[in-house]
């Protein structure tokens, strides 16, 4: 329990501070622990950090959950299939991004996708990274796209529109003049990212099909 909250109490100070600006004295005392207990288990301040990054990865994974439960293995020639699931996991992540949940450790992530370091690489290869991948085959899928770098760029463009909930959230709320997401703003939001999914799939399958 009480490394839970120490790890807890460091994502916040590293996303807030960065790695060089904090300081693990007063993140022990705000855990309520001695500065001995950090290097103890973590050997120090950059330990605590790769540890903090280790429990984003998992609290990843328990907010978003198993990819397998929202997607599952697809014929390869079944486009309607891959988009109902395309569709299924942005939903999800819409979810995840406009509501407060685990907005601590948004910082903490904001600056290692500035300056990717090996705690990236520990967030990414949990359920960030299996999700990504999973959404680049499934877009291939959808439109019928044989080249793996044009279905990944397009995963970049459509999760950009969700991101933006959480990265860019006081530009979205000062947009829409509130002080906080209403339901009837997340649904709406969630239909516009639905009906442009549908017309980014459309586009590249007509591509494919040589109809553009």
């Amino acid at each position: 329990m009480l490394q839970s909250r120490l790890l807890d109490i460091a994502i916040s100070e590293f996303g807030t501070k960065g790695l060089e600006g904090a300081s693990t004295r007063g993140i022990a005392a705000a855990a309520g622990t001695a500065m001995s207990s950090i290097t103890y288990h973590y050997g120090g301040k950059e330990g605590l950090y790769l540890a903090a990054a280790d429990r984003i990865a998992e609290r990843m994974s328990a907010v978003m959950g198993d990819p397998s439960e929202l997607s599952h293995d697809v014929a390869a020639d079944d486009a309607s299939e891959a988009r109902a699931q395309i569709h299924r996991i942005f939903g999800r992540l819409a979810d995840k991004m406009a509501s407060n949940e685990s907005a601590d450790w948004t910082l903490f992530v904001l600056r290692e996708q500035m300056k990717p370091g090996e705690a990236f690489e520990r967030i990414y290869g949990g359920v960030m990274g299996q999700m990504v991948r999973r959404l680049s085959d499934l877009v291939c899928i959808a439109t019928g796209c044989a080249e793996i770098r044009t279905g990944r760029i397009a995963t970049i463009t459509l999760m950009g529109q969700v991101i933006t909930l959480r990265a860019n959230r006081a530009t979205c709320l000062k947009l829409l003049e509130r002080d906080t997401l209403e339901p009837n703003d997340i649904l709406d939001i969630k239909a516009r990212i639905d009906a442009n999914i549908d017309a980014i799939l459309d586009s590249m399958r007509a591509e494919e099909q040589g109809q553009a």
